[in-house]
C-alpha cells in the first residue's frame, strides 16, 4: 500500500480551490490534473523515501497514473492542462526509471540526503589510479597491464590465447565482486531505512564507500568486456 504524505504547507488546487498535498498529480477533491509537483521522486508516488521499496506496487502505481495522465484523456481540456499532461508524464517516467532501479534509487535517496555521490565526485567515471580500492591494487595492476597487452597484440593484428583466457577469468572474478557489493548494499538498505539518525549517518557514509567501490569495478569489467568483443 502507498502511503498519501502530508505537504507542510497546503496548496490550493487551481481549479476548485481547495487546499491539498503539493505532491500529488491530481486534486483529491476535483479530481483535476495539478501543475508538477515540486519536492523529490518519491513524493510523486506518494512514498516515504526509502531504499526498499514493494517494485510491484510501485509499477501497478505507475502504470495507473500514466492512464490517468494520457494526452487522449485531455483532448478536450483546456491548453494549460494539456501542457501539464505532458509535464507531469515527463516527471513521473523520470521518477519511476529512477526508483525501480536499486542502485539509482539508492544513489538518489543518498543525493537527497546531502551525500557527495556521483561521476562528479569520482573522476567522470574514469579509474582514477589513486582511487583504486586498497585490497585490488595488485590486481588492477596486473589487469591494466593485461588490457593493454592485448591491445598491442590486436593492433598488430595478433592473437593471444593464454591472456584472453586471463581476461575471461578476470572478468568473472570483477562480476563477482560486483554482485558481492550489490548484497552489501541491500543489508545497508534495511539498516538505513529502519535506523535513527545517528545509524542512518553512518549508514550513509558507508554506503556512499560501496557505491565508489562499485562504479570503479562496474568500469574495470566495462573495459574487460569491450577488449574481449573487439
Amino acid at each position: 500500500m502507498f502511503k498519501v504524505l502530508e505537504s507542510a504547507v497546503p496548496i490550493a488546487c487551481w481549479s476548485c480551490s481547495i487546499g491539498h498535498n503539493d505532491s500529488t498529480l491530481f486534486c483529491p477533491h476535483c479530481s483535476k490534473i495539478q501543475p508538477p509537483p515540486g519536492g523529490d521522486y518519491f513524493s510523486v508516488f506518494s512514498l516515504e523515501p526509502k531504499l526498499n521499496l514493494d517494485l510491484p506496487a510501485l509499477e501497478q502505481e505507475f502504470h495507473r497514473l500514466s492512464r490517468r495522465l494520457h494526452p487522449d484523456r485531455f483532448a478536450r481540456a483546456e491548453d494549460i492542462e494539456k501542457q501539464w499532461s505532458l509535464a507531469d508524464t515527463a516527471l513521473l517516467n523520470d521518477a519511476y526509471r529512477t526508483l525501480k532501479d536499486p542502485l539509482r534509487r539508492t544513489e538518489y535517496l543518498l543525493k537527497l540526503e546531502g551525500a557527495e555521490i556521483g561521476e562528479e565526485f569520482s573522476g567522470k567515471g574514469r579509474k582514477d589510479p589513486s582511487r583504486v580500492p586498497a585490497d585490488l591494487l595488485e590486481e588492477v595492476f596486473d589487469l591494466n597491464l593485461q588490457l593493454e597487452e592485448m591491445r598491442m597484440a590486436r593492433n598488430m593484428g595478433e592473437s593471444d590465447p593464454v591472456l584472453k583466457a586471463s581476461l575471461t577469468e578476470a572478468e568473472k572474478k570483477f562480476d563477482g565482486l560486483v554482485e558481492a557489493v550489490d548484497h552489501d548494499l541491500r543489508i545497508e538498505w534495511k539498516l538505513w531505512d529502519e535506523g535513527d539518525e545517528a545509524a542512518r549517518k553512518a549508514s550513509e557514509k558507508r554506503m556512499v564507500a560501496m557505491i565508489d567501490r562499485r562504479r570503479y569495478l562496474s568500469n574495470l569489467v566495462r573495459d574487460v568486456t569491450e577488449i574481449l568483443g573487439a
